[in-house]
């Protein structure tokens, strides 16, 4: 009987290039209709692999999935997958990593300048037949401001890259420095608040774990200058929400560019929705068309990996490879 993946949910027309890959080891993908938990607890006991997108995967799915090898996620965090269910139950969870580090970056950045230099309000402005170009207060010169980052993976190292090509300097807060030591125009920071304090610009680019959580929180809104920017393109509850709203609405920072909400889409009661001083994109950075290609190819290519008894590229929970459930049929192939 041939192998079933089951596709929860997805952010394109088709699944072309998934049954392309999954064709070399003849499984057939059953693309779920709402992806709502009722419906994965209906598909799940007959799954041999889960592929998902942005939809949670709970330990009740999990265990209904009595035959599943793997869940694989379209992207690079994980917190929509209960990974410690995955992991008592032997099942690898495989994620897509660096796939989006330029699209991420750019659009990080594309948020920074599109506050400094005013572009939306000024694009409403005309649009509604004004001209003025000091409507919106002063405009500072980006080149010689300092951004601080929080992170040092893929994307921050990429927007690192960009900051420095437009004269920035930048600052980094990290838990993990890099082992070979700190490119030129780069110097890390011994704590959040102290960066905090340095910075014109401040831009997010963690994974969100219960560590990450609220990393942005009040204290450290409260270090950031009166004309300082927030930047969030990595998950919603690294920054806690309440504090930014109220940073924002009292004027002690300038503004926020965010492409990731606590909910999505937002509830129509948000308050940074409404705010002149926020620009808000609809978790749009990860995406080009070279992107979700790679995505797509490398999220199939993990399930193929598992089902044909192999490693697939990149694990989320490495532990489970040791474990004595481990649901995967060639022992002999792990390292």
């Amino acid at each position: 009987m041939a192998r079933r993946v089951i596709v929860i949910d997805h952010a394109w027309p088709d699944l072309d290039i998934e049954r392309e890959v999954l064709s070399r080891c003849g499984a057939s993908l059953i693309a779920a209709g709402t992806g709502d938990e009722e419906e994965c607890l209906r598909l799940a006991p007959t799954a041999q692999a889960i592929l998902v997108n942005w939809k949670p995967v709970s330990r009740a799915v999990l265990t209904a999935a009595t035959d599943c090898q793997t869940v694989a996620r379209y992207g690079i965090g994980i917190d929509n997958i209960d990974v410690q269910a995955a992991t008592e139950l032997g099942m690898i969870v495989s994620r897509v990593a660096d796939y989006c580090a330029d699209e991420v970056a750019e659009h990080a950045l594309a948020l920074l300048m599109a506050l400094r230099r005013h572009v939306v309000a000024f694009s409403r402005q005309t649009r509604a037949g004004g001209w003025d170009n000091s409507a919106f207060g002063p405009i500072n010169r980006i080149r010689g401001t300092v951004l601080g980052i929080v992170g040092w993976g893929a994307i921050a190292r990429a927007v690192a890259d960009r900051a420095r090509g437009l004269g920035m300097e930048v600052r980094v807060f990290t838990r993990t420095p890099p082992a070979g030591g700190w490119p030129a125009g780069v110097s890390p920071v011994g704590s959040l608040p102290e960066m905090a304090a340095e910075v014109d610009h401040l831009s997010v680019h963690v994974p969100l774990t219960e560590q990450t959580r609220s990393l942005v929180d009040e204290r450290v809104l409260r270090c950031l200058k009166p004309t300082a920017v927030v930047i969030n393109t990595a998950r919603a509850p690294v920054i806690d929400a309440i504090a930014l709203a109220r940073a924002l609405r009292d004027g002690r920072i300038a503004g926020a560019g965010l492409d990731v909400l606590d909910a999505e889409p937002p509830a129509p009661d948000n308050p940074l929705i409404g705010m002149d001083n926020v620009i808000v994109t609809p978790h749009a950075a990860f995406n080009s068309t070279e992107a979700l290609g790679t995505l797509r190819r490398q999220a199939a290519a993990n399930v193929l990996a598992v089902l044909q008894g192999k490693v697939p590229q990149t694990v989320a929970n490495p532990e489970v490879l040791t474990s004595p459930v481990l649901r995967l049929g060639k022992r002999e192939t792990l390292p």
